[in-house]
């Protein structure tokens, strides 16, 4: 069995002596890497004027890490432009924030290139590569561009959208092509699958058939959905020994017996967060019987403080707060709590734990961990509710959680006094089901299952899809509306060109 190749675009590089980090795309690959050796490549996190043109390495727990630093240059227009003023909002359906600059869409892809260079020395002949997410996606063609003949998947954390909003991006058909050069292009769920096979079949020409795949120049691209995990039994074990540490306890005596309603991200637009701020004001207002006896705790982690949207959607939650606190605050009773950092996941386990709402409602997410999270961390015998985002990609696993349009301040608020008046055995059913689901699908399962697909193990590569199939050799797009049993039962019919070659198959490497 050959090494696992992991490329994301931040590699979370151990200190000395440290345990690797506990969250994230680390906790999904920590079982991945063992007993197969492993390298994970990518960006060290430094941005500097003039950049040390070289791989740094170290050796951690028996994975190797490979990392580069990027220049200012870079930075700006690889991940503070393209990728997130660009790319980021179009994914999460937001194309009133989409900022384009060709400058910068040129930025990203020679970054990929350089990575590209960077990483094709350092592979074996038997590597597995698995490339990460959205800031990566033209890496697998600059890869085969270089002569790399490995099984190379690709997993996008994010949600994925219909041809309808992806169309919006310029150049959006050269990066549905670049999908062509991977073995296996995952996505977290079976919407998210609908909206990359409809990007496929409108982006490139092809004709939909059954079977899961694209036929292209003799290799075969799977498309599948792999809904990314928690460890939920090492999270709730964390959760329940957390919430017995002093600061648990210190901020337990701090609500003085009242309710606890709680949001936990990373300061994002995709989150939701004013409307959830806003819905929680609505619960106050048309459910007075909750006033001076729940407190809501939003932590919210400030990020990419160097995009302008960002800056906005933090002024305007901290006025939010504000005005609630103004309008409905006692002496001794504060309804809104914002703490504009982040926390060790340890204390935020504990809060979760005791928190009698889970307020989870983003406009759009890829999956969401912070659900699975606040579940895996409840006293089952006392369990809090899940109020979740019909739109977030957890709620297609979580049946049993409260589920709501984050677009409707009233709805919520509704859904908020469904759950602090839910009774306790009603509690106990709803949870015992998720949590149930949860253990099932592991974190460990959905790295494994991802892998066996793209190195064909176990028959794998034969399992059944949800998604259709494409190929090339029959280019002619067939709607779903046109696409009837009869024309199913009568083959496949003849249609036009199939769509030009990803550009970075073509040009030469450099």
């Amino acid at each position: 069995m050959g090494r696992l190749v992991i490329v994301s675009n931040r590699v979370p590089v151990p200190k000395r002596g440290e345990p690797p980090a506990a969250g994230g795309l680390a906790v999904a690959l920590k079982d991945a890497f063992s007993g197969r050796g492993g390298l994970w490549f990518g960006w060290s996190g430094t941005a500097a004027e003039e950049p040390a043109d070289v791989v740094r390495h170290a050796r951690r727990a028996g994975v190797d890490y490979a990392v580069i630093d990027l220049s200012q240059q870079a930075y700006d227009g690889f991940y503070a432009g393209y990728a997130n003023s660009a790319l980021w909002p179009m994914f999460h359906f937001r194309l009133g924030l989409l900022s384009y600059d060709r400058d910068q869409a040129e930025c990203y892809r020679i970054v990929n290139r350089r990575y590209a260079d960077k990483l094709m020395p350092l592979l074996r002949p038997d590597d597995t590569i698995w490339v990460h997410d959205y800031q990566m996606i033209p890496l697998g063609a600059e890869l085969r561009a270089r002569g790399s003949k490995h099984r190379i998947g690709y997993f996008h954390h994010i949600p994925f959208p219909p041809w309808a909003v992806f169309s919006a991006m310029p150049g959006s058909e050269e990066l549905i092509r670049d999908l062509l050069a991977y073995d296996l292009v995952g996505v977290q769920t079976h919407r998210d699958l609908t909206g990359l096979m409809d990007c496929m079949a409108q982006g490139t020409g092809m004709k939909l058939r059954a079977g899961g795949e694209v036929r292209f120049r003799g290799r075969r691209t799977l498309l599948r959905s792999f809904p990314i995990a928690i460890a939920t039994q090492e999270f709730a074990d964390l959760a329940a020994e957390s919430v017995k540490s002093a600061e648990s306890q210190r901020f337990a005596t701090s609500l003085v017996g009242r309710s606890l309603v709680i949001g936990a991200e990373r300061l994002d637009y995709t989150k939701g967060l004013p409307e959830r701020l806003r819905a929680f004001g609505a619960l106050l207002e048309r459910f007075p019987e909750h006033r001076g006896r729940v407190t809501y705790l939003q932590v919210a982690a400030r990020s990419r403080e160097d995009v302008e949207s960002y800056k906005d959607l933090k002024r305007e939650i901290e006025t939010l707060a504000g005005r609630i606190n103004g309008d409905y605050s006692d002496a001794d009773w504060t309804p809104v709590r914002y703490v504009g950092r982040a926390l060790p996941r340890g204390t935020l386990a504990g809060y979760y734990r005791m928190a009698q709402v889970g307020l989870v409602t983003p406009l759009r997410d890829g999956m969401n961990l912070v659900a699975k999270e606040y579940v895996a961390a409840q006293d089952p015998e006392n369990p809090g509710v899940l109020v979740l985002s019909r739109f977030a990609g957890a709620a297609e696993s979580m049946p049993e959680a409260l589920l709501v349009n984050p677009l409707d301040a009233v709805g919520m608020a509704e859904a908020m006094n469904t759950a602090l008046t839910m009774p306790l055995d009603e509690r106990r059913d709803r949870h015992a089901a998720i949590f149930r689901r949860l253990r099932e699908n592991s974190v460990e399962s959905w790295a494994k299952s991802f892998l066996a697909v793209l190195e064909g193990k176990d028959g794998a590569e034969a399992a059944p899809s949800r998604a259709a199939a494409l190929s090339v050799f029959q280019p002619r797009v067939i709607s779903r509306s046109a696409s009837t049993s009869s024309d199913r039962a009568s083959g496949e019919r003849e249609g036009s060109q199939v769509a030009s070659l990803p550009i970075a198959w073509t040009r030469r490497a450099r």
